[in-house]
């Protein structure tokens, strides 16, 4: 059956050649284009640990930063972040709450500042929860995500015909996004289509579509998305 993947690149295209794998057909919708965005970051030697809520900050981080230790969301971060050349990776395997958790447990705010690096417009609780925590927090902003002027030819034909059965959503950006993206005249085509979202805040988001149903992983990563298949 065929599958909306919603997610940005580069990781839109691993989630596709996984699918492919367990046998089903994956379409894009590219919802998002994300680009990197020049950010006064501090010395390496003022910060001791390197925070990402997202992959998509890691393109943003120079070279000067890798000697320090790297706490990411999840996996697949934390595989961006070690081909990217940091030496020292953690993984919360989770969502920003687990990050919390995990850096609260292995840093101590005498060690030093914390580099949050992150979205346009995201992580700003996450920041506040860190300060509250005791720790001094660079927050910057090294990358950001900017939402699609239409849905693709090939998505609107294959929702038309009847093809797609599920979609795949990443993000609670990525849900508004293409439920921004998604005209009037299409909307009765998602009610044999079944929403998998990462977690409550994307379902949330998309309720306002009439889905199948809207399934919500039971962690959110992607391993537990892709079960609900």
């Amino acid at each position: 059956m065929t599958v909306l993947i919603t997610r940005p690149e580069p990781g839109a295209s691993e989630t596709a050649a996984r699918l492919r794998r367990i046998g089903f057909e994956p379409l894009m919708v590219p919802c998002l284009t994300v680009a990197a965005r020049s950010s006064r970051l501090p010395p390496p030697a003022h910060v001791a640990a390197v925070v990402a809520t997202s992959g998509q900050a890691i393109s943003g981080l120079p070279a000067s930063f890798h000697d320090l230790p790297f706490f990411g969301v999840g996996d697949a971060t934390a595989r961006r972040a070690t081909a990217a050349g940091f030496l020292r990776v953690r993984s919360a395997d989770g969502d920003a709450a687990d990050l919390l958790r995990l850096v609260i447990r292995e840093c101590r705010p005498a060690d030093g500042a914390l580099l949050l690096a992150v979205g346009a417009r995201q992580s700003m609780a996450l920041a506040t929860e860190f300060r509250g925590a005791g720790f001094r927090v660079f927050r910057r902003v090294v990358y950001a995500a900017a939402a699609a002027a239409r849905l693709s030819d090939d998505v609107v034909a294959a929702l038309q015909a009847g093809q797609v059965r599920a979609a795949l959503f990443f993000s609670a950006e990525t849900a508004r996004a293409f439920v921004n993206l998604v005209p009037i005249a299409l909307r009765a085509t998602l009610a044999d289509v079944t929403a998998l979202a990462i977690g409550p805040r994307a379902a949330e988001v998309l309720k306002v579509l009439p889905w199948r149903e809207v399934r919500v992983a039971l962690r959110p990563t992607q391993d537990e998305l892709l079960a609900l298949l």
